[in-house]
Order: structure tokens, then C-alpha cells, then sequence
């Protein structure tokens, strides 16, 4: 096999020559919007970086990066249901009550993980890595044991797929410093490295072994590191290789930017002109006939305000004579690619509200706007992004006991997409939609005849993921409170009496069982 024939790091530097077209357009995308994102191979912080002559590229990327995150992961909104299958439910129990029951644990369960991603800091790592997909295409995302998250550029990694698209292998390149390696390879690391800031590179391969799991180790100096071994279930496997845009049997994808790379290759030409000619006739120069008597030192010692003799004639200002109408040119075909770009990266939608929290019906907008512009791209990202963090979270969260166990054969994490993409925020508004009807239909005096009431309410919820525990009352708290009413409106009608009736009733009453 090539992973036996061959070093780790071999193969690494094999499958970067596969690598570099792809990383060469991303660099040029980067240079055109974000440089430091995706800077040069030698770049080291020592080296100064590229600077754009405009800023439509970087606000471009993060007006898309923003709202992707905004509509893929919404704050305070779970952006995925654990399903329960129906065939497997109904052969547990046919019992409305259990299934809300099972309805509300999931709902708690949905809301842990929400709380999670909030109090791990999730965020910050999926906003670089959505960057990363927008300009490369490629982002390689782990979660690590300590649950934070971790995100990878192209540069970083290599990746293996099969035709079909499904992960093979991925090579991750690191740096560490020597002393963070194991006891017995420090004297190896000694012998290679000379200068304190020298740095040991650390490849970690994730193989396939079959279609349901994964081997990792980790190779350091050409030695396999055997702490470090280990398998993964395919579907537990803390490392996600992600992509932007598919192309059938590559094992990498293309970035949404690289489609307009020619758009911002031409606004970048076009402002550096408008700079570079702005600047020149910003600059003010006065020539001076040298036959005449006024001396241009005179001139140009002169204060502003001070009067000097001399001709009029004798002094003349150069100008760029009719460039006013090469700017004007120049200047709509910019605001001509300003538009464009601002159309292709959503620049002009602003669908939150200042101030104010985002609304459901806003994050269905723009998920709705996302799904137009992206043409399939943001189903994607729901499909291997979202589906595959939530379920790491979920089986993180059960190995540390803060989740109950899931049958997975009755529940699975499932994500909606494109328009659906509030997930039980969507089944609000169809079951708002639902008893409004009913209301039409029936009346409000009929309607109570017809629909569980305790139901709706839990469903409802369910739906804007509260807990309702302690909040609506149960069935016997209600019955209670109904002959509480009850023997109090008796007592006002029968006065005194009405107690001592009552408990003569009760006394005759036969007992139960009996």
C-alpha cells in the first residue's frame, strides 16, 4: 500500500504537488481581498505583506463569511432536530404523551449542545474557517479532546478522496518546538536541530482502513510515534475536511471567490490607476521660461502670501491637460465591478436589524438569499459542516457524561437546509399556520373540542426551544384547580351547608374497589 511504501512525510510532500494549483488561485485571492489569510509560502511576519489599492475584495469575504455564519449556526437558535424515527416510535409506544415526552428530552438535549457551541467559543473558528472556504475552497476543522475547536488552512494539510467524494486520507503538517516531543525522540530531535528557534515538523495522518473506520498516528524525524496511535469510528472521527465548491472526482474544492477572480484582478488594476493618477494631479509643478528675468529660486523661496517681481508669463502649470474624462471611464467600470461584487457577495442585503435581535423570519431570509446566490453551495455546507460538528459535539458531550445516550436507531441528528434552515423554528410557523386555519374553520368555541390544548402548547414549546417544566400545568394540577372552583362556587350557593352536604356524600360514597 502507498502509506507502506513510503514515509508520512514523503507522502506529504507527494500529494503537495497535487495541492499547489489549487493553493496558487487561493493565494491570489487572498492577496486580492484578506492577505494575511493565505499569505506566500516565505512569509514569516518578517516580510511585509501585499496591500490592495481597494477594500471591495475584504469586504466582500466578510460580508459572505458573516452571513453565513449567521445563517448556518443563528445564535440562540438550534440549528439542527434530532429526528425520531416514526416506524421505531410507534413500535415502542402509540402513547401521544410519550412521544412528547421523548419530544421535550431532545429539545433539552438540542439545548445543551446550543449551549455548548456558545461557551466553547465555537464561533471564532467556524468565522476563519467559512473565510478560509470563501477563498481557498478547503478548510480542515478538529476537535480537539479538551472540546475547543481548531481550524486548519489549505496550506497546512493535504487530503485524499475517493470518486465518490468521501475522505481517504489527510496528512496534517505541524511545527512544534523540541521540548514538547516525547523523552526518547528529544535526543533525535538534538541531533537535527542546532539554534534554539529551530522547530521539528510533526505529520499527522488520518487513513481509512474501511467504510466505517479510521486509523490516526502521528510521525515525527521519520519515526512513528506509538502514544499517539489510535481508531476512530467514521462518524466520531474529530478531524472535518471541508470544502466550498465540488467538483466530481477532485480531491479539493474551489472557493466561491476564485469565480470572480477576474472581476477583483480588474478593480485592483483599475484603482491602483485611479490612485496613482489621482497623486500625480494632486501634484502641483510651476516651469519657468528660462530666458526670462523672473528666477525660479525667487519662486520657490517664497512665502505663501509674498510678493515678488516678476512676469506673469514667465511662469506656466503643468497639468495632465484632458484626463478628467479617463478618470470618469476608469472610475464607472470600478463602480461597475463594485456592483457585482457587492450582488455575488451579498453587500447589500442587511437583513439584521441594529440593535435589535435577529428574528426567525430574518435568518429564513437570508438562509433563502444564500441558497439563490450560492446556487447549492450553502446545502452543502449544512450537509458536511453542520451534521458532521453536531454529531462530534453530541458524542463528545456523551463520553463526558453530560448527555444522555441516543438510540441511534430512533434518533439522529438531521440538518435542514435552504429555506428550513431554522430548524424547529420552521415547525412554529407551520403549526401557527395549522391552528389559525383550524380557527377559520371550526371557530374558537369548536376548536377546543377538536385539538389537544395541553399538546399545542408543548409543541409550541418544543418549537421555540423552552422548557416547559414548571410552566404549564399538568393534568392534575388542572383538575384540582377545577374542584377547588367547584366547591368554592358551591359553597357561595349553598352557604354554610354546603360542606357538611359534601361530606355526607362523601361518606355514603362507596369505596374504591369495593
Amino acid at each position: 500500500m502507498l502509506l507502506h511504501a513510503s514515509s508520512v512525510a514523503s507522502l506529504y510532500e507527494r500529494l503537495a504537488l497535487q495541492r499547489e494549483p489549487y493553493l496558487q488561485r487561493a493565494r491570489d485571492v487572498s492577496k486580492l481581498t484578506i492577505p494575511h489569510l493565505l499569505p506566500d509560502e516565505d512569509h514569516d511576519g518578517s516580510n511585509k505583506l501585499y496591500t490592495p489599492y481597494q477594500s471591495a475584495g475584504s469586504r466582500a469575504v466578510a460580508s459572505l463569511s458573516s452571513k453565513l455564519l449567521m445563517a448556518l449556526f443563528p445564535p440562540n437558535t438550534p440549528f439542527f432536530r434530532l429526528m425520531i424515527d416514526p416506524y421505531k416510535l410507534g413500535e415502542i409506544s402509540d402513547n401521544p404523551d410519550i412521544r412528547q415526552e421523548v419530544e421535550t428530552t431532545l429539545n433539552n438535549i438540542e439545548q445543551a449542545v446550543m449551549t455548548e457551541i456558545e461557551t466553547k467559543s465555537y464561533r471564532p473558528a467556524l468565522h476563519e474557517a467559512l473565510k478560509q472556504l470563501i477563498i481557498s475552497g478547503n478548510c480542515l476543522l478538529r476537535l480537539n479532546d479538551d472540546g475547543n475547536l481548531m481550524s486548519y488552512k489549505l496550506n497546512r494539510y493535504v487530503v485524499k478522496r475517493d470518486p465518490e467524494g468521501a475522505v481517504q486520507l489527510i496528512i496534517l503538517k505541524e511545527s512544534i518546538a523540541p521540548a514538547m516531543l516525547p523523552e526518547h525522540l528529544r535526543s533525535l530531535s538534538e541531533q537535527q536541530t542546532t539554534q534554539v528557534e529551530d522547530v521539528v515538523d510533526v505529520y499527522t495522518c488520518i487513513h481509512r482502513v474501511d467504510d466505517k473506520n479510521f486509523e490516526v498516528w502521528q510521525e515525527v524525524l521519520g519515526e512513528r510515534v506509538e502514544e499517539t496511535e489510535g481508531t476512530y469510528p467514521a462518524d466520531k472521527l474529530p478531524w472535518i475536511a471541508l470544502r466550498m465548491e465540488v467538483v466530481t472526482g477532485q480531491s479539493y474544492g474551489y472557493g466561491y471567490a476564485t469565480s470572480y477572480l477576474g472581476d477583483l484582478k480588474s478593480l485592483e488594476g483599475l484603482s491602483q490607476a485611479i490612485v496613482e493618477a489621482a497623486a500625480i494631479s494632486s501634484k502641483c509643478i510651476f516651469l519657468v521660461d528660462p530666458a526670462s528675468q523672473t528666477r525660479a529660486r525667487t519662486l520657490a523661496d517664497a512665502p505663501n502670501g509674498a510678493i515678488r517681481e516678476g512676469r506673469a508669463t514667465d511662469v506656466t502649470v503643468v497639468n495632465m491637460g484632458n484626463k478628467g474624462a479617463d478618470l470618469r471611464i476608469a472610475m464607472e467600470t470600478v463602480n461597475s465591478i463594485r456592483e457585482r461584487l457587492g450582488l455575488a457577495f451579498l453587500m447589500h442585503q442587511s437583513l439584521q436589524r441594529q440593535g435589535e435581535r435577529v428574528t426567525a423570519t430574518e435568518i429564513r431570509l437570508l438562509a433563502t438569499e444564500l441558497e439563490e446566490i450560492l446556487s447549492g453551495t450553502y446545502s452543502l455546507l449544512s450537509t458536511e459542516l453542520q451534521l458532521p460538528l453536531v454529531s462530534l459535539i453530541i458524542s463528545k458531550m456523551q463520553q463526558q457524561g453530560r448527555l444522555p445516550k441516543i438510540p441511534k436507531d430512533i434518533v439522529h441528528p438531521t440538518i435542514v437546509t435552504g429555506v428550513e434552515a431554522l430548524g424547529r423554528g420552521h415547525d412554529l410557523q407551520r403549526l401557527d399556520v395549522f391552528i389559525q386555519g383550524a380557527i377559520q374553520s371550526l371557530g374558537p368555541e369548536m376548536l377546543a373540542q377538536f385539538i389537544d390544548i395541553r399538546n399545542y402548547l408543548d409543541r409550541r414549546a418544543v418549537a421555540l426551544g423552552l422548557t416547559v417544566e414548571g410552566l404549564i400545568k399538568t393534568e392534575e394540577e388542572v383538575q384540582a384547580e377545577k374542584q377547588q372552583a367547584a366547591m368554592q362556587q358551591a359553597v357561595q350557593q349553598l352557604g354554610p351547608d354546603a360542606l357538611k352536604i359534601a361530606g355526607q356524600q362523601a361518606q355514603q360514597a362507596p369505596p374504591e374497589g369495593g
